[in-house]
């Protein structure tokens, strides 16, 4: 892979999601959450085990986790698992990032809140339909449960991918260990 397309410099892990059912702690099985570890915590573990060593070996990059702002604020009646699974992926972040720190390598951890994603879309269409309410309801019903979003809008995906470009680029060489959120102030969070 070197020889084909140069030294190994930025990881960016983003995969993630929920398909546990609702109804809380009681409706999840073993296998609910073995399924939200594999997918939220161990596939970002597993694939810096098969990349990090390169970028040890050249001395320096980038690694970006994205996690959730479900960490700070699980969402217990649907995504617990997927709460504590990220939650889990930010403590790992921090550990990795002192770890690889003294080999030239930045881990940092981007948060998102409510993306406008087409998977958000898609929720906005599934709540227009069983509930009878306008695309703006459905979207104020999904801010409503956050708490509020003080931006009044979810974020943009391209805003998130901002966030990450920067920390994964020389600007930024002094960030590491680091968590940032992004999700229009849901969280209330400075630091």
């Amino acid at each position: 892979m070197r020889d084909r397309f140069g030294p190994l410099d930025i990881v960016v892990h983003t995969l993630g999601g929920s398909h546990a059912p609702p109804g809380g702690f009681a409706a999840l099985t073993d296998r609910h959450w073995d399924h939200a570890l594999q997918l939220n915590l161990l596939a970002a573990v597993r694939l810096d085990r098969a990349l990090l060593p390169a970028m040890i070996d050249t001395g320096g990059g980038a690694v970006v986790h994205v996690a959730s702002i479900q960490r700070r604020m699980p969402l217990h009646e649907a995504t617990l698992g997927y709460a504590a699974a990220k939650a889990a992926l930010t403590t790992y972040s921090k550990g990795l990032a002192n770890e690889v720190g003294p080999h030239g390598i930045r881990v940092n951890v981007v948060s998102p809140g409510f993306i406008r994603t087409a998977g958000a879309d898609g929720l906005i269409d599934r709540i227009v339909a069983s509930r009878a309410v306008s695309r703006e309801q459905a979207l104020a019903q999904i801010m409503d449960s956050l708490g509020g979003i003080p931006l009044g809008r979810p974020a943009h995906p391209t805003e998130v991918a901002e966030l990450v470009a920067f920390l994964v680029c020389d600007r930024a060489a002094a960030v590491t260990g680091a968590e940032y959120t992004i999700d229009g102030g849901t969280v209330p969070t400075v630091g």
